[in-house]
């Protein structure tokens, strides 16, 4: 398999893939697993409005430049559900959901479908997640995008009372999708657990424990993109 350095994105001899990650922590350990290779992932930043543009704007370069891309994947660490994602596991997403956008009613939370408008969720090559959940040992769910970082168990019981497959959630996960979306591509989420979702207390956090996990998972990923079958897109 050959890995060519290409500006915000991996070329394989088959496929060609763009990595977008919020910040350069994520997309220097993501960087790591290539070691000698010359490989460049973009930091699109942090949030689903910022990803999108971002990445909107990547893809559209690459197609005008006559070299577009043929997957698109949202990596990074963020909080994982407890206790089915524990900290420093990696979970791959079989659905990118965002988890509010929408409106606040007396009868509770309806997601923006419910308003007549637009989608909240995206999902995945149901063969490429599953390859590389046997990979890398990643558990398979929901990863939900949120504008906002939950902070209390309160949100938390709210968001796994609304979406019970949630695994984790992210902050630019639905915004690389629409991008994504946008171009016709296909689209991966990929996050390892540096904190729960709950309460906000850093000293539980585990960034390097996350990040090492991030690197390794991608360290395990060539083979799958390689051996990927565009029939599934």
């Amino acid at each position: 398999m050959v890995l060519q350095a290409e500006e915000g994105g991996l070329t394989t001899s088959s496929v060609r893939v763009l990595v977008a990650t919020a910040v350069p922590a994520e997309r220097d350990a993501v960087a790591r697993a290539f070691t000698g290779e010359a490989l460049t992932v973009t930091a699109v930043g942090v949030g689903p409005a910022l990803a999108a543009a971002a990445t909107a704007t990547a893809l559209t370069t690459a197609a005008l430049e006559g070299a577009p891309y043929d997957l698109v994947v949202s990596a990074g660490i963020g909080g994982g559900f407890q206790p089915e994602a524990p900290l420093g596991s990696l979970v791959v997403a079989d659905e990118i959901t965002v988890a509010d956008l929408g409106a606040e009613t007396a009868d509770g939370f309806v997601p923006v479908t419910g308003l007549g408008f637009g989608t909240v969720t995206h999902r995945p090559p149901e063969s490429l997640v599953r390859d590389i959940a046997d990979a890398t040992g990643a558990r398979t769910g929901a990863v939900l995008t949120v504008s906002t970082v939950t902070g209390t168990a309160e949100r938390a019981a709210e968001l796994r009372s609304r979406h019970p497959r949630a695994l984790a959630e992210g902050m630019e996960g639905f915004g690389v999708a629409e991008a994504a979306a946008l171009h016709r591509l296909p689209v991966l989420e990929i996050r390892a657990v540096s904190n729960p979702v709950g309460p906000r207390d850093r000293a539980a956090w585990r960034i390097g424990d996350a990040l090492t996990a991030l690197a390794e998972g991608f360290g395990k990923l060539a083979p799958v993109l390689e051996s990927w079958k565009q029939h599934d897109q």
